[in-house]
């Protein structure tokens, strides 16, 4: 998954798709090009890279291929390893409140 999100482009795509779910591949490749300029298979193949990471899911209406954001593996990354050094800082914050309250 870090393979996925480590290139520009395929963040753009997950941005484009936290902004406006279900898009086509010709929406994407739109934006995209407002960007990078990139063929149609070169946009397929980061969207391909996203499916393999498990951040972007698929379905079929009618000839068209709709890709939706899967949000569950960032956050599974941010509550094991980005939670943990964030939560000493809230409990020092909130530990501060408590104490300035008492002084008052």
């Amino acid at each position: 998954m870090f393979k996925a999100l480590a290139d520009p482009t395929r963040r753009r795509l997950l941005d484009a798709l936290f902004a406006q779910e279900g898009r086509s591949l010709g929406d994407l490749e739109a934006v995209v090009a407002e960007h990078v300029e990139m063929s149609r298979f070169g946009v397929s193949k980061h969207l391909r890279q996203l499916e393999t990471a498990g951040l972007v899911l698929t379905r079929k209406q009618g000839r068209q291929k709709l890709h939706y954001l899967n949000p569950v593996p960032i956050q599974l990354i941010h509550d094991r390893w980005i939670d943990k050094y964030t939560e000493r800082r809230v409990t020092a914050l909130t530990e501060l409140k408590r104490d300035l309250e008492e002084q008052s």
